[in-house]
């Protein structure tokens, strides 16, 4: 998980899109780089014996940016079955710890899930065979055949780890995946990947505590890489836990348990009136000609009515959007990615018929996820 010339995106140095989904490379991936070069030098030593320090440090160099890209193959794996099944991506981003990919919506299906975390290791199987095949049918020494011979190594830990039944590891999606087919509930396989996820770091600190015990001769490396992955894949799992309530919705909770009712004024009442009208309502705001002006912004309106109470309420108005608007048919997991996706506090919520039946605030929807999960 920049130059002031080059073009940018969110996170770091955008090197390029992959159908329209920008790349970008985090400055934390050039420690990374570095430290792979650093640790490696010695290795070629002894891989390559007689070679110069400069030979050492080009193949250690050249290794660090094989491995990086073999990961951006590993996340265009998950990004492009993604893509195919109809899920959007934000972005694709290399950083220290490997890369991830952003996908903007929750898959619906157990199956979409699990093709989606498996497309990455696969990929990283691919390139590892890839990679042994060619050490196997070249000469076994030379600067190239070491290069080679790392990357498959490189490629094959890159897929045993990720395959970890852990989250937020693919492993663990896959986990995820299987549990929340033979339940029925996402929840339930959440919950059993991120206790996967609790026990791989768990063991990677036991191992680097077994290391200090032992003497072993790589024990401070492997203090810090394995301090440093426990820390990610544990604090992984426990925002996938956080995530996963946010978007499930308790058994036996209504939408119109949580939507206020409605109330329209006119466009051009004062902003002090229209506050205390609403008073737990939502307040849709109608300008003369009958078309709705937007729903009152409460926090906007209060400022307004401390400045000029009598200022028309409209000023105060928050737009209603078509991503604002949610149907009262829609499945309460609908609901939520909708919430979780738009940049709206309120929300308009319309019948079959599009009839306005009420105002579905963010903060509601968040304090009922907060009282339970399914």
């Amino acid at each position: 998980m920049a130059s002031t010339t080059a073009p940018r995106a969110p996170g770091g140095l955008l090197l390029f899109r992959y159908s329209g989904v920008p790349v970008v490379l985090a400055p934390s991936w050039w420690l990374g780089a570095a430290a792979v070069v650093v640790f490696y030098t010695p290795l070629v030593g002894r891989l390559l014996p007689g070679a110069t320090m400069l030979t050492s440090v080009l193949l250690a160099t050249a290794f660090a940016v094989l491995l990086g890209l073999s990961v951006l193959a590993h996340e265009l794996g998950h990004c492009v079955v993604a893509l195919r099944l109809g899920l959007p991506v934000r972005r694709l981003r290399l950083f220290l710890l490997g890369g991830l990919s952003e996908i903007v919506r929750t898959p619906s299906k157990p199956g979409h899930e699990g093709a989606i975390a498996a497309a990455g290791p696969a990929v990283s199987v691919l390139l590892a065979a890839v990679f042994g095949l060619a050490a196997m049918v070249m000469p076994a020494s030379g600067p190239v055949w070491v290069l080679v011979l790392e990357c498959a190594f490189a490629n094959a830990a890159v897929a045993v780890f990720n395959l970890l039944p852990g989250l937020p590891l693919d492993g663990g999606r896959m986990l995820r995946a299987g549990v929340w087919a033979l339940t029925g509930r996402r929840g339930a396989g959440t919950r059993a990947a991120v206790v996967g996820g609790w026990a791989v770091a768990t063991l990677l600190v036991l191992w680097a505590l077994w290391g200090l015990a032992t003497e072993a001769p790589d024990r401070w490396l492997r203090l810090g890489v394995c301090l440093l992955t426990a820390w990610f894949v544990g604090a992984g799992a426990g925002g996938e836990l956080a995530h996963e309530r946010q978007r499930t919705w308790p058994a036996g909770l209504r939408l119109s348990d949580l939507v206020r009712p409605i109330l329209q004024l006119p466009a051009e009442s004062p902003v002090a009136d229209a506050l205390g009208a609403a008073a737990g309502r939502g307040v849709v705001l109608v300008r003369a000609d009958g078309v709705a002006a937007g729903l009152l912004d409460e926090i906007a309106a209060r400022e307004l009515a401390e400045r000029s109470p009598h200022a028309p309420a409209e000023l105060a108005a928050e737009p209603i959007r078509p991503e604002s608007v949610l149907l009262a048919a829609e499945s309460g997991e609908d609901i939520i990615d909708r919430v979780h996706q738009t940049a709206s506090w309120q929300f308009l919520v319309v019948d079959d018929e599009g009839r306005p039946s009420g105002v579905l605030h963010r903060d509601d929807l968040r304090a009922a996820l907060d009282r339970g999960v399914d």
